[in-house]
This record gives structure tokens, sequence and C-alpha cells, in this order.
């Protein structure tokens, strides 16, 4: 039976139907993957009685989010079966790369028979829902079923506080149905309750972003990626990542004009959504700069370099990794610059961070709210971002009283804030320490998140011998 939100998501994507269309010829690929279990529910179903938790990340962001979670759960309770599901073609391949034995899949869209059909092919003890995705129909037929709900790592923006709160006649009862939120601080444990969930199922549990950085840079998969790109001790990494369109660009003119004064200058680029790969490779291809892709690189074969004049060539067997490339941009003069590299693969940005001794956060000179920030200071990069990062403000709030982040509201400042950590080392390397320190301060929530779900799963009453801080 069609359900009143089942005809509110038809109008809907009756208003919609053409940004749909437009986007399904433009990436066919990326839409049409997992359409059955998108719109029937037909996921993969499970065969045994074991207690469950049905874990849903959106992207890949959540998915290496739930990295230190997912790896305490299967420490700490190897009798218990774990399936997780995500939203994006990207968050659906790096699932299926880091946790295969998981059988993930995608999550199906909100429709009454297609949710109902998942709830009843994994019939989960507990739905755990990743920062923030309530789906009103997917939580019911969760509860219907016999299922708890819990929301680990909660965030709500201010944009989505907002959306939420007008829609309360509609949602209220939704969030009064969650059975426990593990939020990020206080901030958030306060908007969670103001939308109907009750107070005594919020808790503060920190940022499970605390914990998923790495801040070892001697950790294998980066220093196979130090190997593979050829990158060696003596250069000096600039990274961009989870770039938006114009971020890449602004890097990239940052390199040109600092590249000939300091030759040890490596700009790695990575750009955040997968679509975008060509058109960064364009903006390369169109710099009159050497550049390679990540793509392109192996173990066994010299650097596919893509030199300025538009020729693809192989660089010399023997390359001296410390050497100068001598490239000619077209300019009066020559300089010696080195091969930008153009990640275009997916789900390794938080090994490339590893590598980078100077960091842009992107996603915050536009109007996406920035990305995670964390990852290149746990690595005690000396990190930078924009001035839009409202999806991160406690963290940015925490690293910049700790003085161990820079705000960098243009290109011009981008490359002053460049320029100063090449010529004061000691500058970068003291700001990069103050990240990795805070970062390493503030781990945690790992245990009080799984705390959490230990408790619903086996519906204990007591805490074994761990006090968690209710919200105010």
């Amino acid at each position: 039976m069609i359900s009143f939100m089942d005809l509110a998501y038809l109008a809907g994507l009756g208003l919609l139907s053409p940004i749909w269309v437009w986007r399904l010829l433009r990436h066919p690929q990326k839409y049409r993957q997992g359409w059955r279990a998108k719109l029937w529910g037909d996921v993969p179903p499970r065969e045994n009685a074991q207690p469950c938790l049905w874990f849903h990340a959106v992207s890949v962001g959540e998915v290496n989010l739930l990295r230190p979670l997912l790896v305490e759960v299967q420490r700490r309770l190897p009798h218990v079966d774990i399936r997780l599901s995500t939203t994006t073609r990207s968050g659906f391949e790096v699932a299926n790369k880091k946790y295969a034995e998981l059988a993930p899949f995608f999550t199906p869209f909100d429709w009454s028979w297609a949710v109902r059909r998942a709830v009843e092919r994994i019939h989960p003890s507990v739905l755990v829902l990743t920062e923030l995705e309530i789906w009103p129909q997917l939580i019911a037929e969760a509860k219907n079923a016999g299922a708890r709900v819990a929301v680990v790592n909660g965030r709500l923006s201010d944009r989505s506080f907002r959306g939420y709160r007008a829609a309360m006649p509609f949602l209220r009862s939704t969030f009064q149905k969650l059975d426990t939120v593990a939020a990020q601080d206080q901030r958030t444990a306060k908007r969670f309750i103001a939308l109907g969930v009750p107070p005594d199922r919020v808790f503060v549990t920190g940022s499970l972003k605390f914990d998923g950085a790495e801040c070892d840079r001697g950790n294998p998969h980066t220093q196979s990626l130090r190997e593979l790109a050829r990158i060696a001790r003596d250069e000096t990494v600039f990274l961009a990542g989870s770039t938006q369109e114009g971020e890449e660009a602004a890097a990239l003119e940052v390199f040109r004009r600092l590249a000939p004064t300091f030759p040890h200058l490596r700009l790695i680029l990575v750009p955040r959504h997968p679509e975008r790969f060509d058109s960064v490779a364009e903006l390369l291809r169109a710099s009159g700069l050497p550049w390679l892709r990540r793509s392109e690189l192996a173990p066994d074969r010299s650097l596919p370099v893509h030199w300025p004049h538009g020729q693809q060539t192989e660089a010399e067997p023997a390359f001296d990794r410390r050497s100068h490339l001598h490239i000619s941009s077209g300019s009066p003069r020559s300089c010696s610059l080195r091969p930008i590299i153009l990640v275009d693969t997916v789900g390794e940005l938080s090994a490339w961070w590893g590598l980078a001794d100077i960091a842009f956060v992107g996603g915050s000179f536009g109007n996406r709210g920035g990305q995670n920030m964390l990852e290149p200071a746990g690595y005690g990069a000396a990190v930078s971002f924009g001035p839009n990062t409202w999806n991160f403000r406690d963290i940015v709030k925490s690293l910049l009283e700790a003085e161990a982040a820079v705000v960098v509201h243009d290109a011009r400042e981008l490359e002053a804030f460049v320029r100063r950590c090449l010529e004061d080392p000691t500058y970068a390397n003291e700001l990069g320490q103050r990240a990795q320190n805070l970062v390493l301060s503030h781990r945690g929530a790992t245990t009080k998140t799984f705390e959490i779900l230990r408790r619903l799963l086996f519906a204990e009453e007591k805490e074994a011998g761990f006090t968690l801080r209710r919200s105010a």
C-alpha cells in the first residue's frame, strides 16, 4: 500500500525529474548502478540468526569514518553479524574494496516497499545511521520489525537543523523513534533534543573523525604511494585535497608562482568527486606544466608524465628523483618543475595526506561547507582551509584555538601561506605538531560509541565500567 510519504516522494520526484534525467544521461554509470537494491530493496539476504548491526554510510567519507568503529565491533563482538550499506557509487566502491566480507550494498530509496523488503531480508537488531541520515520510512520499518535505531557521530549543520525544524509536523515522530543519538558535541545534542529525541537517549561522545585520523606517516599505504609516485624525501609536498571547482585552479596557480623559487616543491591534487577527474585533467593539460595521473602509475614502469607540449611520454627508468625536471612553459624563461600528480582514484585520500607537508582542505572556498581537515592534521601537516567550513564548525574552532591551522580567504592568501611554510620550515613544523597533538588529545569517541551500540544490541541497563556523558 502506498503511504503518504511515498506520495510526497513521487511529487518531489516529478518536480526534479528533468534534473535526474540530465544527470542520468551525463553520468549513466553513476546513477544506474544498484537500481534493484535502490528501487526494490533487493539487497543481499542474511541467512543466519546472529545479532546484526546494519551500518548505513552515505558516501566515501562516512565509509572511511566508520573504520575504527567497525574494527572495534569485529574485535570485541566477533559473533555479531555486520552489514554495510551506502548511497553513492563511490561509497559503494570503497566499501567493497575495504569491507568485502560485509557484503556492502546500496541503501534502498525511502519507498515503503523498498525499505520493507530490505529490512525483511537483513532483519537487523540495530540500524546504525552515520552522522545524519533520517529516512522516515526506513526508520519506521526497522522499528516495526523489532530493531533499534541509532545515530552515530551525529551532526546537524545550521542548514540541516533549519530544514528539519521547518518539517517538524512531519518528522517529529521519526526523531522520537530514535533509540539513541551519539552526538559529536553539546550543540548537536541539544539540536536533536529540540527535534524531538527524548533527552535521556542523547549522548555526547565526540567525533569519530578524531579516532579515524591516521597519525603515522610510516603506514604501509602511504609509503607504497610514495614509492609508486617516486616522491623523494627532500621534496616538499603541497597537497590540495577534497577540492571542488575553482580550488584546483587556485592551487595550480600557487604552484606555478612558487615552484621556480622553490624547486623542491611538489603539488598533488585530489578532487572531491570522480566525475570531475577529467575536467581537472583538462585544466592541467592546458596549464603548460608537467603532470601525471595516479591511475597510470604502476610499480613496474617509469613515470608516465604528460609534458607541456601535449604528448605523453615516460620518464627514463633512470629518472633521478632528486633532480629537477627542466620544463619550458612557453614563457620567456624556463624553470625546473616536478610533475604535478592528479589523484584520479577513489578512497586513497587518507593515505595521500600522509605525504603532505603543506595541506589545503577543499570544499571551503565555495558552498560545500568544508571537508574533513582532521586527516592532514593527524599526520602533522601544516593545514589550511578556506572560510566556508560550517559543516566542521567545532573542529575548526578547536584547530584555530590551538593555533593548529590557518584560514585562507582566497588564492592570494593561500599563496602567502604556502610561501611562509616554504620560507620558514620551523613555522610549518610547529603548526603541524600542534595539529597532530590536538587530534591525539581528542581520541576516544570509538570506545564510547561502541559501548552505546553494545548496550542497544543486548538491551543492557548497566554500563560495564563505563560512564557516558548525557546531553544537558
